[in-house]
């Protein structure tokens, strides 16, 4: 039975994922080193830590995921929604739990 799928095969060193790698740590790193050894106030904080963060959705996307080298790209449009719905869902439900527990400690 003859599928319709196409797997891209890698020649060669894998050097995208080197690079998705080293720039999946330096993003981490950054924002390591921002909230633990800067005293910047936390508004400013939290709004690079929020941009690394979708900068390093783009990296895991596009190096890891191979967004950009799938044959077939209609299902991957309402697959990237429900991803960000998901995340948008995990991150807004533990801030509210965070500051359900702040109003009740």
């Amino acid at each position: 039975m003859e599928t319709n799928h196409k797997f891209h095969q890698e020649t060669g060193f894998p050097w995208k994922h080197i690079w998705g790698l080293i720039a999946s740590l330096v993003l981490t790193a950054i924002a390591f080193w921002l909230a633990l050894a800067t005293h910047q106030p936390p508004a400013l904080v939290i709004t690079v830590i929020v941009i690394l963060g979708v900068g390093q959705l783009l990296v895991q996307l596009y190096m890891f995921m191979h967004f950009t080298e799938s044959d077939d790209k209609a299902w991957q449009v309402p697959a990237i929604y429900f991803a960000i719905f998901i995340a948008f869902t995990v991150v807004a439900g533990s801030i509210w739990i965070m500051s359900f527990k702040a109003l009740v400690a």
